[in-house]
């Protein structure tokens, strides 16, 4: 079943509790691995993305640039 959610942290909370809800069903350690894998992937993804929009953030409200 496709859910269609808001806001990004939104639909990370969603797929990342499909995943789970995925690794608990499945008696194959390989797509157990593979779940696993792709759910640090995510958490890895959602960190650097929070990273670079404080890095966007913090370049466009640096003073040095205003006069730009």
């Amino acid at each position: 079943m496709i859910q269609k959610v808001g806001n990004k942290m939104e639909q990370k909370e969603w797929l990342i509790q499909e995943l789970e809800r995925l690794r608990q069903t499945s008696r194959d350690y390989k797509q157990k691995a593979l779940l696993i894998a792709v759910k640090d992937l995510i958490d890895e993804q959602a960190e650097r993305i929070r990273q670079m929009e404080g890095e966007l953030d913090g370049t466009l409200w640096s003073p040095r640039n205003w006069n730009e």
